[in-house]
């Protein structure tokens, strides 16, 4: 068991270069195809602690509740969702909801400080 797990670190610690010599062996020598043999190595390699942190990009904008101010709040989401009253007010009645999904940051505090200044409690996931 110790040898595999030595060939193990072995592998998470190649480079780039020594990926693509080990797939091009691979291949040649054992018939693996290197997509295959690079991605098996790869993978691990990419669970490191030197890889940055994804940064989210997209949002979703979470109506917790409608608060005091109900009927502000179904106006402030059918402006903001296009939708019709009856959708809007369906919406805001099946609180905890999502008002708007996968949108920019800058654009979910928008919607956020809308809904809050109407007396809403939002998240933003």
């Amino acid at each position: 068991m110790a040898d595999i797990k030595k060939f193990a670190e072995e592998l998470v610690g190649l480079t780039v270069k020594e990926v693509q010599e080990l797939a091009k062996v691979l291949k040649e020598e054992y018939g693996i195809e290197p997509a295959a043999a690079a991605v098996a190595i790869a993978a691990p390699a990419a669970g490191g602690g030197d890889a940055a942190p994804v940064e989210q990009t997209q949002f979703d904008v979470i109506l917790k509740s409608p608060g005091q101010a109900k009927l502000q709040i179904v106006k402030v989401v059918k402006e903001i969702t296009g939708l019709g009253l009856k959708e809007a007010k369906e919406l805001v009645d099946a609180c905890p909801k999502a008002v708007k999904e996968k949108i920019a940051k800058a654009e979910a505090e928008q919607v956020k400080a809308q809904l809050e200044e109407a007396g809403g409690e939002v998240e933003i996931k």
